[in-house]
């Protein structure tokens, strides 16, 4: 039986959309994103977001949609994400579904907790402790009052040390609690599961090439144009892999080779991060040893 649905994961820069298109187009399929900074409209260009003539080979769905100022999040992802599935289930076309955030790939096919929202006022009050606490407190803390969750993160940890305070505070229950019910998963069967995984000193070149092609075809007045927007810093679209540094040598605040050079020293090391991610947590999917595209 032919697949109803492909996923496609992968580090950045290794060749996942154009993988995704030839797909597509063999398939009879819409590509869907999985990538939560290609979601956000004003980025196109140093998010690598496919290009006007890819969208106009074969249908994409969930790009751009998002304004920057926007914070948003998985659960938004996955509640867009399955509408769009069940769009191209009914119309008899394959889904495509490409990115290389692994969270929401898990999500996808594992399902995800049901976690309520966190009030804004919770958020910033902890936020704020955070800043102010000594390296371990907020640790010993969430060890005192939910030692379950404690037991899972290291005193480094400190976004993930938050995020379980901040539950607590808000429901009053453990965030290990909550992630005990998940959804169901929403990706149909059969599917076909790839990982690209790419030799690293040859996939370390491809971003830097493409890193220097985004700047050339407009990267540095995209940039210009959303500092102008003047975000709050702590959006997830302000801190996407290589917009603080291009913000940075748009406004003046440095030397644009300079903020190059470390746009691609930190898209490498995001890509190995997301290496890592991949290999631990989708050991039974098929790997695609060369690039893509």
């Amino acid at each position: 039986m032919a697949a109803r649905a492909i996923l496609i994961a992968g580090p950045t820069a290794s060749g996942k959309s154009a993988l995704a298109l030839d797909l597509a187009r063999r398939h009879d399929g819409v590509v869907v994103n999985a990538d939560s900074m290609q979601v956000y409209r004003e980025l196109r260009i140093l998010t690598a977001r496919p290009d006007a003539a890819d969208e106009a080979a074969v249908p994409h769905r969930l790009y751009g949609h998002v304004p920057a100022a926007e914070r948003h999040t998985v659960a938004r992802w996955l509640a867009d994400v399955g509408a769009v599935l069940a769009e191209i289930a009914a119309e008899g076309r394959t889904a495509v579904v490409v990115g290389g955030t692994g969270l929401y790939l898990t999500a996808l096919t594992t399902g995800l907790s049901d976690v309520p929202a966190v009030p804004d006022e919770i958020r910033a009050a902890w936020r704020a402790r955070a800043e102010s606490a000594a390296p371990g407190d907020l640790h010993g803390l969430l060890a005192a009052c939910d030692p379950a969750m404690a037991a899972r993160l290291g005193p480094a940890d400190g976004q993930r040390i938050l995020r379980a305070l901040e539950v607590l505070d808000a429901t009053g229950r453990s965030l290990a609690d909550w992630q005990a019910t998940r959804s169901p998963p929403l990706v149909p069967e059969p599917v076909d599961r790839i990982v690209i995984a790419p030799d690293r000193a040859v996939l370390r070149e491809r971003i830097a090439r493409r890193f220097r092609a985004m700047v050339a075809a407009g990267g540095l007045d995209e940039a210009r144009a959303f500092a102008a927007l003047d975000l709050d810093p702590t959006l997830p679209a302000a801190k996407a892999i290589g917009v603080p540094e291009m913000v940075a040598a748009a406004t003046g605040a440095r030397p644009v080779d300079e903020a190059v050079e470390a746009a691609i020293t930190a898209t490498r090391q995001y890509a190995k991060r997301q290496e890592t991610w991949f290999r631990n947590q989708f050991p039974d999917w098929r790997r695609v040893s060369g690039l893509a595209g």
